[in-house]
């Protein structure tokens, strides 16, 4: 007889992405998840450990990042286990990392159900977060592969949203949807029409599934991709296979995120199910995101974050991201973006925060790798 389902509940905490929208505060080295982005005094990636160890208990919590990053991982999260640390010698996308976790365990724990939540999102409300995964996880053991909406507070562009379809039966989860559709993220007016159906939740890439499951789902859709990750799942725990195997095949796989390896095939075939998360989340995909997070429910204010940020501000509103020890004056401008690091300076505003992305390209394109 197996286990009740939250008991072979695991966490999977993908911790990869450089977050070129928070460029020049996120680097190469310095990626967006091992920032304090909110002032809680620690990073968002050690905010994730913490909200997610009291679900699934801190030795079963799997972290997979890349080689760069071990140190600095295993320095913020001193009670990961050294097995459930996994590497990635180059960024794959998403389908790559979660489904080689999703492997690895399944081999080490057949009918293990497992969570992928992403390093580097803002969520608060703990309890309704808890809620959700728990309904989530038990739908995950009816067979579904299972995400978490979040029930939208206003219009947002910036945001991939879901839209849902009928209920569904599930026992111990009285909240569980079916999911009609994928929708990208839309202009100001599709996003309204989406507010105001009641039938559109905003997409925060949170997905519950019993490992088996989602690499059933791979293997229907990315077969080779599938082999891949086998391969490489029954070579982990050998210390004298890992490397090799590593090195020869993880450059082959593809490069392909999650929604549309897994998400948009199962919900197009009725296996994928929604959970309605009722918590605050962000994903913090710019520094608008950013100024609104501290300042919320300060309107028209300030946000300066930096230890030692030596900020001057007249009649001024938006955000100031200090790391330098420059002084910033600022004088009747609003919704600005500064953000000062001591080899790079960003300097626009609010409305066009999702055009950095543009610039790290450039920079990319024309060989300057040096302040990436």
């Amino acid at each position: 007889m197996q286990d009740a389902p939250l008991e072979r509940f695991y966490s999977v905490i993908p911790a990869g992405g450089v977050g070129s929208r928070l460029w020049p505060l996120s680097r190469a080295d310095a990626p967006k998840f091992l920032h304090d982005l909110t002032g809680s005094g620690q990073t968002l990636l050690k905010d994730t450990w913490d909200r997610l160890s009291p679900i699934s208990g801190e030795q079963r919590i799997m972290v997979v990042t890349g080689r760069a990053h071990r140190a600095a991982v295993e320095t913020q999260l001193p009670d990961l286990h050294d097995r459930n640390i996994v590497l990635e010698s180059e960024p794959r996308d998403s389908t790559a990392a979660i489904g080689l976790a999703a492997a690895i365990l399944e081999r080490r724990e057949p009918g293990v159900i497992i969570g992928s939540f992403a390093a580097d999102h803002v969520i608060s409300g703990n309890a309704l977060f808890r809620q959700a995964v728990v309904e989530a996880i038990a739908a995950a053991d009816d067979g579904y592969i299972v995400t978490i909406g979040i029930t939208p507070t206003e219009p947002a562009v910036g945001f991939g949203y879901i839209e849902t379809g009928d209920d569904l039966e599930v026992s111990g989860a009285d909240h569980v949807e079916s999911v009609a559709s994928f929708v990208e993220k839309p202009d100001l007016e599709t996003a309204r029409r989406y507010l105001a159906s009641g039938r559109h939740l905003w997409n925060a890439g949170m997905f519950i599934a019993r490992a088996d499951r989602l690499l059933e789902e791979i293997a229907r859709t990315k077969p080779d991709l599938h082999a891949g990750l086998i391969e490489l799942a029954e070579a982990w725990d050998d210390p004298g296979t890992r490397g090799p195997a590593v090195d020869r095949i993880w450059p082959t796989l593809e490069k392909i995120a999650i929604d549309y390896a897994v998400a948009e095939p199962a919900a197009a075939a009725g296996r994928l199910a929604v959970v309605r998360g009722h918590f605050q989340w962000d994903d913090v995909g710019d520094f608008a995101s950013l100024a609104k997070l501290n300042t919320a429910g300060r309107s028209g204010e300030l946000a300066i974050l930096g230890e030692n940020a030596r900020v001057l501000a007249d009649a001024s509103s938006g955000i100031v991201v200090s790391r330098a020890n420059r002084v910033i004056s600022l004088i009747g401008v609003h919704d600005i973006v500064v953000v000062d690091t001591p080899d790079a300076l960003l300097v626009t505003t609010s409305e066009h925060a999702q055009r950095v992305k543009a610039v790290v390209d450039a920079l990319r394109l024309g060989g300057s790798s040096d302040v990436l």
